[in-house]
């Protein structure tokens, strides 16, 4: 057993060693995984990075071919709100596809995808009456981003083919989702097929002055907006941001000031609002929705990763009803906004999404959350004191933890020595599933997590930060 007391064999497993093995080797034949150079999985077994078969899921928790046990401490790339496997929403997509698996979402329509809107209607924030299904966040960035511009392109302003983005900030990977976004790792390679924006100062607490309080980060932040907003809004579509994280630029934070400050500066300038809640919406951050926390509506609201608790894949973008009167015209008129995916609405997607919903409905979620996120701040707070830690922060049930080879200047590790790869490595030899962005160490378990389990990923993680820092 292991020193942290749950990476033990499951006695259901029948799988061997070779036939373990043997799933890797057929796997690195053929699969090119995303987000990984392969050459770290090598198919001789000389990689530096293990490959893991995984075969079934149970809370919050994976099950490998050999039969050990993952804590999942990032929920499967931030998409399992309530645990693999959850009982309620399986029943829900066998009785889906015992009836309607899928239709052609262009002149058709299905009770599902009727149902889900009305609940994503009711649950937003006021004002966003309309809702365009797609089937993956970078999709929904693409239909905001296309939707802000052609209402524009409607209403007689086509010189408005711009977009503002924060600096640091991620929302996809698809090109005009990269094309918002400011993380050289994505962005780098693909630049000379990009738009470009214009990018606003990030109200990121992490980059305020000395005795600056996160509040007055964001309103300095906002005055820099302002600058941009003056020389640029006539040629402005939308502002696009990650409303209180900045989740893949580093789980960067900052305060709900800043959403309300934007709210104002795009109506006076007539611009946009787009809110990328792709991450960080159905509960992450303490509420609802981020954009709660600020009191304010955005004009498109982007929804995917938990919006069917982590079983399909499904996005929503949320607008108003006048952005959707800039496209109802006469077929003649060559208004209409002509964005389609294969999968839109897919029924058993919305099934699940549908699910999930209740889920908030007849649970104490959010209360349980706030619970789970205070124990996780306590467990987190000595990290504040260790001399290779520069900040520990926290929004709701994400937290992130920043390392540094100097604590006093915050000069960073060299990312070439891959000191968090350190960490998820350390991580699966203990069976907890953590992979640090750079090095930056986060959290973001599902809700089903106990606090003996966020105990175990703390330990583990700690250990495997003093493993990092070590050379």
């Amino acid at each position: 057993m292991s020193d942290y007391g749950h990476c033990t064999d499951d006695s259901r497993m029948t799988n061997t060693p070779a036939a373990y093995a043997a799933l890797v080797a057929r796997d690195l034949k053929h699969i090119w995984h995303p987000c990984t150079q392969m050459h770290d999985h090598d198919i001789t077994g000389k990689g530096a990075v293990p490959m893991v078969p995984i075969v079934r899921g149970e809370g919050a928790w994976l099950i490998g071919a050999d039969g050990r046990r993952y804590l999942d401490g990032i929920s499967s790339w931030w998409t399992n709100l309530f645990g693999h496997a959850n009982p309620r929403i399986a029943a829900a997509l066998a009785d889906q596809a015992r009836t309607l698996e899928h239709v052609i979402f262009g002149g058709f329509t299905h009770p599902p995808a009727i149902e889900l809107a009305e609940e994503l209607v009711r649950i937003t924030p006021a004002g966003l009456e309309r809702v365009f299904f797609a089937d993956n966040g970078s999709a929904a960035i693409e239909v905001a981003l296309k939707m802000s511009f052609h209402y524009w392109l409607n209403q007689g302003h086509g010189e408005k083919t711009r977009f503002i983005a924060l600096t640091g900030s991620y929302h996809g990977e698809t090109l005009g989702a990269l094309s918002v976004s400011d993380v050289a790792l994505y962005r780098k390679t693909y630049a000379p097929l990009l738009l470009t924006p214009i990018l606003a100062p990030s109200p990121d607490a992490y980059e305020g002055e000395p005795g600056e309080s996160p509040a007055q980060v964001a309103t300095r932040r906002l005055g820099e907006l302002r600058s941009l907003l003056e020389r640029h809004a006539h040629e402005t579509s939308a502002v696009i941001v990650e409303p209180l994280v900045q989740c893949a630029g580093g789980m960067r934070m900052y305060h709900p000031s800043y959403l309300s400050g934007l709210r104002k500066l795009c109506d006076e300038f007539n611009v946009h609002f787009i809110a990328d809640e792709i991450a960080v919406g159905f509960g992450r951050t303490g509420t609802l929705f981020a954009c709660e926390q600020a009191d304010v509506a955005p004009d498109f609201m982007c929804l995917s990763k938990g919006l069917t608790g982590g079983t399909l894949p499904l996005s929503a973008v949320l607008t108003t009803n006048h952005v959707y009167e800039a496209f109802y015209a006469e077929y003649s008129a060559g208004k209409a906004f002509l964005h389609s995916h294969s999968y839109t609405g897919n029924p058993l997607a919305c099934r699940a999404a549908l699910e999930t919903l209740a889920i908030f409905r007849d649970e104490p979620v959010l209360e349980r959350n706030r619970t789970l996120a205070a124990h996780l701040a306590k467990r987190l707070a000595p990290l504040r004191d260790h001399s290779h830690v520069a900040e520990v922060r926290q929004t709701g049930l994400i937290a992130a933890i920043e390392l540094v080879q100097n604590k006093a200047t915050r000069e960073p590790f060299p990312a070439a020595e891959r000191r968090g790869l350190r960490v998820y490595l350390h991580g699966l030899e203990h069976g907890v599933v953590l992979r640090p962005l750079g090095n930056i160490v986060y959290f973001m378990p599902p809700y089903v997590v106990s606090e003996a389990e966020i105990d175990l990923l703390v330990d583990v993680a700690v250990a495997g930060i003093e493993r990092a820092v070590v050379g």
